[in-house]
């Protein structure tokens, strides 16, 4: 059995997409990942690392050589796993699959020259770009990582085609598009109420302005309930810790939103089934917000929901592909509120139906023999 070795620098209990990595590759490969934390699991075998500890001094002199263009000591210093290195660049791998850019140096260090496969879950060079603290430190980084290490992978995956025409405009690989899609679920839709209940869940990161969801809200008539099921992630700063309670303290005025305790991405798609309206309003404020085709497009699908969002093309395409839902004229809660506001339950109910056909397309299990597929031509 060939040998696969995965690497993602992040908690694998809560990143379903290389969760859906393993799913498609377990049966036909020896896989091993190496993650900062996951839940023990027959199909793959985990070699578990600590994300590296960013005090005041690593932070300060980090930024040193990150600012000076000393870029392969500031990529030691914020990922140098040795240990990784060590363990494996004396075993036989057929293949490394490296999640994200921060990862494909040490892929390439266990191997210089074995073969790897990039998945990008984000367009790098410009992954914050709103954010002037990021551009000044880690855009020409993220830059040098690709121009270095792109060239040298055996295939590439990312989560859209936006992404990819872009990866291929600046540095010459086109990837595979692998969406975030979830895993099929064989369910009826749920007839709609006098009540129209929406759902919103995710991060509650602030560059995300969720308060638009909270304004969209206030425009919509007495039908309309809102839940925000939101993550805050366990690295986070207090800053952004406190952001739910802001949103708390904004949403209060309105009985009509309730924010409700988040599950486990897996458990995700159950526990919105009992919605009638997926909503996501994203305004594109840097070019991954533009491009962005997320897992809850797809968990509104598998779960037999109406969408609403605003124009982001990708998820736009494949809502009026499906008609499945609304998409509102612009990325403001008026537009989006007029959308929602023209509904009927007939009109919901045939939108859920609607995202019945588009589950059968779009689902984990077609990606999967994307990913094997690809996985073997590397490999043969």
């Amino acid at each position: 059995m060939k040998k696969i070795l995965i690497i993602v620098f992040s908690d694998l209990r809560s990143d379903a997409r290389v969760r859906r990595q393993i799913q498609a590759l377990h049966n036909e490969f020896d896989v091993t990942v190496v993650c900062f934390n996951a839940d023990p699991d027959p199909k793959h075998k985990l070699f578990i690392i600590k994300p590296t500890p960013l005090t005041l001094m690593r932070k300060v002199v980090t930024s040193f050589f990150l600012f000076f263009g000393f870029f392969r000591t500031a990529w030691s210093l914020l990922h140098g796993y040795r240990q990784v290195v060590e363990h494996f660049s004396q075993s036989r791998i057929d293949l490394i699959i490296a999640n994200d850019i921060e990862a494909l140096p040490l892929a390439f260090a266990i191997q210089p020259e074995g073969k790897v496969l990039f998945d990008a879950h984000e367009y790098a060079p410009r992954h914050f770009e709103d954010k002037l603290m990021w551009r000044i430190f880690f855009q020409r980084f993220n830059i040098w990582m690709c121009r270095t290490f792109i060239p040298r992978v055996a295939a590439m995956m990312t989560v859209g085609k936006g992404l990819a025409r872009e990866y291929e405009k600046n540095f010459g690989k086109l990837p595979h598009v692998i969406t975030n899609a979830n895993n099929y679920v064989n369910v009826a839709p749920r007839p709609t109420g006098s009540t129209v209940r929406i759902i919103h869940h995710g991060i509650a990161t602030r560059s995300r302005n969720l308060e638009l969801m909270i304004a969209v809200m206030d425009l919509l008539d007495d039908r309309f309930t809102l839940d925000l099921m939101l993550l805050t992630p366990g690295f986070a700063s207090a800053s952004t810790r406190g952001y739910i309670d802001e949103l708390r303290g904004k949403a209060k005025h309105n009985p009509r939103i309730h924010f409700v305790e988040p599950v486990k991405s897996s458990e995700v798609v159950e526990k919105i089934r009992g919605y009638d309206v997926g909503m996501f309003l994203l305004p594109p404020i840097n070019f991954n917000y533009a491009n962005t085709l997320p897992n809850k497009l797809f968990d509104f699908i598998q779960a037999r929901l109406a969408i609403a969002i605003g124009p982001s093309p990708e998820m736009a395409e494949i809502v009026n592909e499906y008609h499945n839902g609304v998409v509102a004229e612009d990325f403001t809660a008026d537009s989006l509120a007029r959308a929602l506001n023209a509904l009927t339950a007939e009109k919901i109910d045939r939108m859920k139906k609607n995202s019945g056909r588009a589950a059968e397309n779009l689902n984990a299990e077609k990606n999967a023999e994307e990913i094997r597929k690809i996985v073997r031509g590397v490999i043969a």
